[in-house]
């Protein structure tokens, strides 16, 4: 939950990206899963998205409303439930760099 709680406002990580963090790499499923379990208010939840940037609850659910409305809140740009995951490594951050972003 550490890494969760370290994520600043207006920033948003991948489930594996969390998962990698925290010492768990290849466990994308688990942070989900623990995420999901959750009961401390004051954790940041919202800020965990899947790899591709979309919201992972279902379209139009209480859930995946609220997650967009928090996100928009710290200005983070959601289109279609979907934010623009930030460059994870420099390979990623150099494709962009050359081809624009994807």
């Amino acid at each position: 939950m550490a890494v969760i709680h370290a994520i600043p406002p207006g920033q948003v990580m991948g489930y594996g990206q969390v998962a990698m963090r925290a010492g768990l790499p290849g466990r994308a499923r688990l942070t989900a899963r623990i995420l999901g379990q959750n009961e401390d208010p004051t954790l940041p939840w919202h800020r965990v998205l899947r790899s591709d940037g979309r919201i992972a609850m279902a379209e139009g659910s209480a859930g995946w409303r609220e997650q967009s409305q928090r996100l928009r809140a710290e200005g983070v740009v959601v289109e279609n439930g979907r934010v623009r995951m930030p460059a994870t490594d420099p390979a990623a951050a150099l494709d962009a760099a050359v081809w624009g972003p994807g």
